[in-house]
């Protein structure tokens, strides 16, 4: 039986209804005022702030869990958003270099129109839109706005709710319609996610895998009860048996204790088995007897065997169809786990939407770390853009965690990225070429000399103080020391003044 969930059918909202219909709303929002984004905020009471429900970001839905808009404690403006909520007014700014109540939260932009999502006579919400030019909108948009978010009110009152009740740490992530072949991922995971089929993840290594079975579970009718997730790659193969379906006391010599395995563990709800390719061959017939019959047998057991409610998702770097006909993964098994597969396509195939992927795993990282990164330097997109990530998505995020933990104010500079392989300046090609393939070594060649004099000058005027030339250049000190490094200057003794 699949654990209930906490409110009846009728009264709560499954998930991937809250998300078609708040993609709706959006999609008439940017259609009836021309804009390239849009958001959807409403007031988390428990939280004091404003929680991104929905965002479109140039036709991507980027929605971020867990992320906040939070009034500012710096003396910096809240943004238009919380302005919006605080008065229940519309709001059109039409340019946001002179706007006082303008904020980045996301990218930079030219202009916006906001209105309150009115519910019982207040704001539970704000919808906004923006483009990238000033003066997109009129208050002929705000208007079609205003009336858009009164018909939306209702429902979004109740996603709010929905939201509160069921929302979890372990919400996935997903960026959605990043090229063609992710749009069908996507399709395909809203048509299977309901059922119980079994569901084949395979892709290359870092290209989302454990995401989708996430977001697969999420929005299945199991998504209240576990998700366990076992990696095949990670034991020995003499413990793979006892950690798949357990152990009765003493049914080998170390076995003082009985366990439960992985498939007890996931009963009413989702087994995922990551890098199935690197099951023994030995256990994969126990692993299909147990998808066939629903039930299992623990090492050492001479009881009747356990049933068991699991619905399986498995993932694989591997071509298991040749892993078959070379032996070593059975056909039966082959079959039977991939009544539906999804073939996740490398971050080189929509390497176009690298700007929009960089700032959410930078934001993600800043908010992580409680650091204060929260914008890229062209000159370090410009090297990602550059750079061919072997590692996919999951090495773009490690990049841009290390990257963040670097950098020492708002701005990521390329200095702050850890070495591209492939983007280095051995690599680039000949002078004779376009600038933007060897941005990195003719950046190189333009600042290495005047910003070693240039820093050799400044430390002398400081009297060798490192703050003080900080202060003077504009920059922490951190960053100078960096600085310092990075161009072989050495420090002088700091001298007093006689």
């Amino acid at each position: 039986m699949v654990k209930p969930r906490s409110r009846s059918a009728d009264e709560a909202l499954h998930a991937s209804e809250v998300e078609t219909l708040q993609r709706r709303i959006m999609e008439l929002a940017l259609e009836r005022t021309g804009a390239q984004h849009g958001a959807l905020f409403l007031w988390d009471p428990r939280a004091r702030a404003l929680a991104l429900d929905f965002h479109m970001v140039d036709g991507l839905v980027v929605n971020l869990p867990g992320v906040r808009l939070r009034r500012r404690t710096d003396g910096r403006p809240n943004g238009i958003a919380f302005h919006v909520l605080d008065t229940n007014e519309p709001y059109l700014c039409v340019d946001s270099s002179t706007d006082p109540l303008y904020a980045r939260y996301f990218l930079d932009v030219g202009s916006i129109a906001a209105v309150p999502i009115p519910y019982q006579g207040r704001a539970i919400g704000v919808l906004s839109v923006s483009a990238r030019a000033p003066r997109a909108f009129t208050t002929a948009h705000l208007d079609e706005l205003e009336a858009l978010a009164a018909s939306a009110a209702t429902f979004l009152r109740r996603a709010q709710l929905d939201r509160a009740a069921r929302e979890r740490d372990g919400r996935p992530f997903l960026i959605k319609g990043l090229c063609p072949e992710w749009i069908e991922v996507e399709r395909r995971i809203e048509a299977v996610a309901p059922t119980d089929a079994p569901v084949l993840v395979q892709g290359e290594s870092g290209t989302g895998k454990e995401l989708v079975a996430h977001a697969i579970h999420f929005n299945s009718r199991r998504a209240e009860a576990p998700l366990v997730t076992v990696n095949c790659a990670a034991l020995p193969e003499p413990l793979f048996e006892s950690l798949l379906f357990g152990h009765v006391r003493g049914a080998f010599t170390g076995a003082a204790f009985a366990k439960r395995g992985e498939f007890q563990k996931a009963h009413g709800g989702t087994l995922f088995l990551d890098e199935l390719g690197e099951l023994p061959l030995g256990l994969q017939a126990k692993v299909l007897r147990a998808l066939d019959r629903g039930e299992v047998q623990p090492l050492g057991s001479d009881k009747a065997p356990e049933r068991v409610d699991v619905r399986l998702i498995c993932a694989t770097n591997r071509d298991l169809a040749a892993e078959v006909r070379a032996g070593r993964f059975r056909h039966d098994l082959y079959y039977r786990v991939g009544v539906m597969t999804l073939a996740l396509p490398p971050l080189r195939r929509y390497k176009d939407n690298l700007p929009v992927l960089a700032q959410v795993f930078l934001q993600e990282a800043a908010q992580r770390h409680g650091r204060p990164a929260n914008r890229l330097a062209p000159e370090a997109l410009a090297l990602l853009a550059a750079y061919d990530f072997p590692g996919n998505v999951r090495e773009l995020r490690n990049i841009l965690e290390h990257a963040v933990i670097l950098a020492a104010g708002e701005v990521v500079e390329a200095a702050d990225l850890p070495p591209l392989a492939g983007v280095a300046p051995a690599a680039a090609a000949p002078a004779s070429s376009t600038p933007a393939a060897t941005l990195r070594v003719l950046r190189e060649q333009w600042l290495a000399g005047p910003e070693r004099r240039y820093l050799a000058e400044l430390l002398d005027a400081c009297r060798g103080n490192v703050r003080a030339a900080a202060r003077r250049a504009g920059v922490d000190p951190v960053t100078l020391y960096r600085l310092l490094r990075r161009r072989g200057v050495s420090l002088p003794r700091a001298r007093t003044t006689p």
